[in-house]
């Protein structure tokens, strides 16, 4: 197997420590704003909006730079309210016996049930598929490295675009999820990762009143 050609690397940025703590804290100041929503309202993202931010997802890194995923990009109004049927069908059974009670009681606080409208008042859902491994044009498998680690750092990228774009989101995962190969007619070798929800919330858009765990919690200097 012959090595992979390398390039100079280009365009890295030359920042002095105060500008780099700067850029650190414009960004923190953006993404702390963040918040999940359940409220949407039907207004429709952009197209452009959203391949630049599937683009900026793109670049993620990951496993052997195999890119194990696939973004299926859902607007059509019949299609979302299969998903959503499907999905409530799924999230039923959670919450009425599959789910643990000690699952339920984290839950609660956050007002979450079986009803998901918004995964049909939203313009857009985008279904992040993962790849358990790729085919070749001759029809052989090619073996996929670091699956979940790759797809959930470009889901982190895509959340982030969006939010940056001015785009709000919600991430949504009923279990199962092979109800969404169906329906989108994806291949055996992808599974569903998650349902990212995206588009703009509604004048009534409420969150919970909650916090995030200080530096101190989540940090630790060695």
């Amino acid at each position: 197997m012959s090595k992979e050609e390398h390039i100079p690397l280009e365009n890295f940025p030359s920042l002095t420590p105060a500008q780099m703590e700067e850029k650190a804290l414009e960004f923190y100041g953006k993404i702390q704003n963040r918040r999940s929503i359940r409220s949407f309202s039907d207004r429709m993202v952009p197209r452009g909006v959203i391949e630049n931010c599937l683009l900026s997802a793109g670049t993620a890194p990951n496993g052997a730079n195999l890119q194990p995923w696939h973004f299926c990009v859902v607007q059509d109004p019949a299609t979302k309210a299969e998903i959503r049927k499907a999905a409530e069908a799924e999230e039923y059974e959670f919450y009425h016996g599959k789910a643990p009670q000690d699952w339920l009681d984290a839950l609660a606080p956050l007002g979450t049930d079986e009803s998901k409208p918004f995964l049909e008042v939203a313009s857009t859902l985008i279904v992040v598929f993962a790849k358990s491994f790729g085919v070749d044009q001759e029809g052989e498998k090619v073996k996929h490295y670091y699956v979940n680690e790759s797809v959930g750092i470009a889901t982190g990228f895509l959340i982030a675009a969006l939010h940056d774009a001015g785009c709000a989101t919600l991430t949504h995962t009923p279990s199962p999820m092979k109800f969404l190969n169906r329906i989108l007619d994806r291949p055996t070798n992808e599974r569903a990762f998650l349902v990212l929800v995206a588009g703009f919330p509604s004048k009534d858009a409420t969150v919970p009143n909650i916090t995030k765990k200080p530096l101190g919690e989540i940090s630790s200097w060695h």
